[in-house]
């Protein structure tokens, strides 16, 4: 019989396969062609293709929109929205609007057009959080943002546009809704047990069977949350109590960066190369700070498609259980 497994921080519910699981094997991924690095803006060479650098790491004193960069910082070509004006909040009866007003950047992670994340030197990763932790900072200067979103797409299918790796960042005026619920019942829950639920999740996971538990350092843990959303997903948290991201210490830094390569690695080797997106989800900027938030990397491999039922219900279908996926991306099975 199937399993209903309740988020304990959403509420959120989703049907688990615990009767027969699916395999790596069980998933068809689409297959996808690049035209190749000919032509791709991110690449060494082709500055000139790309709006003028925000931000890059350049370790040998080259100068901006040249060769040299390790990790380099642009506008969106295409912004989802726009840092000029003011917001312009109004409301036309029972509809709020306001100016599309935000910020939409491209963080391109290496000069290196077909390496994936996972490829990278280890100071290589750490260049990039590091970068990641750098554009926070400076946007949170901005008053009308509330949310630093960073994400990655690798593939068509999770949305990439183009092959080279990249990473994308949109400061936001408002706190984007997944992160509200999460936030929300983190804060249900603090108030109630004064404690943090995803510090209690850690520790119930370290302290059982650990059977969610894919990996961990000193710094990080990785595991398949009870009730993930999807098949094969996996959360990156910080074992002490954090709530901002781009607080993260320079000595967290190189931990963070072995956890991730490691399970970018895992995910790419277990399940052939998928589609996937990675999540960092912080807690909000410039308004009070939610003290049971918890911030962590949410990575979602793109196995199957969200269709009506999902859609219609807010339920998810999650092929294959956490446990078993854990244990495939531990080398188990």
């Amino acid at each position: 019989m199937p399993e209903l497994r309740r988020d304990p921080i959403t509420g959120r519910w989703v049907i688990v396969n615990v009767e027969s699981p699916l395999c790596p094997s069980d998933f068809h991924i689409e297959p996808y062609k690049w035209k190749g690095e000919e032509g791709c803006p991110f690449c060494y060479g082709n500055e000139n293709l790309t709006p003028p650098e925000i931000e890059a790491i350049r370790l040998d004193g080259s100068k901006p929109n040249t060769p040299g960069w390790k990790v380099r910082v642009v506008p969106n070509k295409y912004p989802a929205l726009r840092i000029e004006g003011d917001l312009d909040k109004r409301g036309l009866r029972l509809y709020d609007m306001s100016n599309g007003i935000g910020a939409h950047e491209v963080i391109i992670d290496s000069p290196y057009h077909y390496k994936g994340l996972d490829e990278l030197e280890d100071e290589e990763v750490q260049f990039l959080i590091k970068t990641y932790r750098s554009r926070s900072q400076d946007l949170v200067k901005d008053r009308r943002f509330k949310y630093i979103l960073i994400f990655k797409n690798v593939g068509l299918a999770a949305g990439a546009s183009l092959e080279h790796g990249h990473s994308q960042l949109i400061a936001l005026p408002m706190v984007p809704k997944n992160v509200s619920e999460e936030i929300r019942g983190s804060t249900r829950y603090i108030s109630y047990h004064e404690r943090c639920i995803f510090c209690d999740i850690i520790s119930q996971e370290l302290t059982n069977d650990r059977e969610r538990i894919i990996t961990e350092n000193e710094k990080f843990i990785a595991l398949s949350p009870l009730s993930a959303r999807f098949s094969f997903e996996t959360w990156i948290l910080p074992k002490e109590h954090r709530t901002h991201f781009m607080d993260i210490k320079d000595e967290e830094i190189p931990y963070l960066g072995k956890i991730l390569k490691e399970i970018i690695s895992k995910i790419r080797k277990v399940l052939f190369n998928p589609p996937y997106n990675y999540i960092i989800h912080t807690s909000p900027v410039n308004s009070e700070e939610p003290l049971g938030y918890h911030w962590h990397i949410e990575i979602m491999p793109k196995l199957s498609r969200t269709a009506g039922f999902e859609w219609g219900s807010g339920f998810y279908v999650v092929g294959t259980p956490p446990e078993v996926a854990a244990k495939f991306l531990r080398g188990e099975m």
